[in-house]
């Protein structure tokens, strides 16, 4: 892509975020990001040794921070309380690293964002000098609170955590784009490469998936038609679509200086 993503004062070239969880191990992980083409990729602290361990493989071996960008996130924290305290021990492990993706989820079936106490955690995380990226929901009052509260990044849900669902509100997310000054990535429910085309098309500014990637059927392939289904989406929001016009029809060729049918003559 020509153009680059701004996340704060970095820059990336791929609009693709993809998380490192579900694959059968590191290696099949490491494929998938590669086929992808992301730079940035998510590591959820309480699930993932990154260091924690070091009797145990880490992933810092097969991706490292020299080469990718780390955005530890707090997959599996339900308050602003566990959430702070896990992204401080990223901060430790990864010698200072600031970066970082918030989810305070408020239940364990639905994993929707529970929003106060997201909130919550963005304030004291941004106080700390964090630089917060956050799931949330695809409300645009509150994404825009959260931008206000020095969040360098909106991530709302296209649909439920891991289901593959799509995009099923395009209207909210469209009102989030609009409202909020600071990067809108969709974060959450993109099944195939179409979805991650849309959600680009709308005029958001990246894509986070994970499921999507690691639990198709292929996941090196799949995790390369999304790096096409957002490079698309990009470019064919870039571009501007033509507007649509009911019961207008256009010709897709020119009619000027055309031959006019012959007239059949009357008996």
């Amino acid at each position: 892509m020509s153009d680059s993503l701004q996340i704060g004062t970095r820059s990336f070239t791929s609009r693709l975020l993809v998380g490192t969880g579900k694959y059968k191990d590191f290696a099949q992980t490491r494929a998938a990001i590669d086929a992808s083409g992301a730079e940035i990729v998510t590591v959820a602290i309480r699930r993932t040794n990154i260091g924690q361990s070091k009797t145990e493989p880490s992933l810092l071996e097969f991706l490292p921070p020299s080469r990718f960008t780390y955005l530890p996130n707090t997959a599996g924290c339900f308050n602003a309380d566990d959430a702070v305290r896990t992204l401080r021990l990223a901060r430790e492990l990864l010698d200072g690293h600031d970066l970082v993706k918030l989810e305070v989820l408020g239940d364990p079936q639905s994993l929707y964002p529970n929003m106060p106490e997201t909130l919550a955690a963005a304030k004291t995380l941004v106080a700390e000098g964090f630089k917060v990226m956050v799931y949330c929901s695809d409300d645009p009052i509150q994404a825009a609170m959260l931008a206000d509260l020095g969040c360098v990044a909106v991530m709302p849900l296209a649909s439920l955590i891991g289901s593959g669902m799509g995009i099923l509100n395009p209207w909210n997310l469209q009102l989030v784009i609009d409202r909020v000054r600071v990067p809108v990535l969709v974060d959450a429910g993109v099944g195939t490469a179409s979805d991650a085309a849309i959600a680009m098309e709308l005029g958001c500014d990246g894509v986070l998936m994970n499921t999507a990637i690691a639990a198709a059927r292929d996941p090196i392939l799949m995790a390369r038609a999304m790096r096409k289904g957002v490079e698309a989406g990009r470019e064919s929001f870039l571009a501007g679509r033509m507007p649509k016009k009911l019961y207008s029809a256009s010709p897709s060729s020119p009619v000027e200086g055309t031959i006019e049918p012959t007239k059949t003559r009357a008996a």
